[in-house]
């Protein structure tokens, strides 16, 4: 995966918007407002996704380019160095999965927000 695939996949999720919040050297993708993706383009081609606490054990555990999420809750974020390592489709489920967990957690105005989003 480069650099370009990762920011298609991740836009081609509804309600998904891009943006360079902190710097120009990290690119964040947020779906109706809230973070799931960052990504370093500057340094070591990587991403920070969330994932539930057991998951993010698992990962670092089983992955030597899994890492704890820098400058992120290492509870819930890993940073993955995208070297080669992981099979694309692996990368693409773990964006699936903080996604999803983003979208899980919405309160009700968010999930408004969210459909109405989705819809344009």
């Amino acid at each position: 995966m480069n650099i370009e695939e990762l920011r298609e996949y991740c836009i081609s999720k509804p309600a998904v918007t891009e943006s360079f919040p902190f710097d120009e050297s990290t690119l964040v993708f947020k779906v109706a407002g809230k973070m799931f993706l960052l990504t370093d383009l500057v340094d070591a081609f990587s991403m920070n996704v969330k994932n539930t606490p057991e998951k993010v054990i698992e990962l670092r555990e089983h992955f030597p380019s899994v890492l704890p999420g820098y400058h992120m809750n290492k509870t819930h974020w890993v940073t993955v160095m995208i070297d080669g390592s992981v099979p694309d489709d692996l990368l693409h489920e773990w964006i699936d999965d903080s996604y999803n967990l983003i979208v899980a957690g919405f309160n009700r105005k968010e999930k408004a927000l969210f459909a109405e989003m989705s819809v344009k």
